[in-house]
């Protein structure tokens, strides 16, 4: 077993920015809820725009969770079926377990090591009550 494998290399470093983007996500989720909860106390407060802000960066982070989890399966070897969403060999053409026929031209290519390390840190939307939403973990560039 080799000490210095670039693919467990990649597969960590994905890992540690899929960690990071979750810690963001929960992040938002409390914002949100203290948001709606101050828009509930005082009617004349308007917390959409606000809400509406962080549930945008939640959807952006959770798609961007998803693709660094098919990187990782690439990494390892492998591919979801895109109907059952079943880890397949990426040399199969159908999924062994509906029978779905992949695409080919969906493969993921292998992205370099530098693109999971330089990675530019995300605006973070500014939130009056909390000083935690400063500091927001670096996100992989698209």
């Amino acid at each position: 077993m080799a000490f210095f494998d670039p693919k467990a290399k990649n597969i960590a470093n994905y890992q540690r920015s899929i960690d990071e983007k979750k810690v963001s996500v929960s992040r938002y989720y409390d914002e949100i809820g203290r948001y709606y909860y101050k828009q509930y106390k005082d009617l004349n407060v308007d917390n959409t725009k606000d809400i509406n802000t962080r549930c945008d960066a939640i959807t952006k982070l959770t798609n961007e969770i998803e693709e660094l989890n098919v990187k990782i399966l690439y990494e390892k070897g492998l591919k979801l079926c895109p109907n059952c969403r079943t880890e397949n060999n990426l040399e199969y053409t159908f999924c062994f377990k509906c029978g779905s026929r992949f695409d080919e031209d969906a493969k993921p290519a292998p992205a370099p090591e530098a693109e999971a390390e330089a990675a530019p840190a995300e605006e973070a939307p500014a939130a009056e009550e909390t000083p935690a939403t400063e500091e927001t973990p670096a996100e992989d560039a698209e």
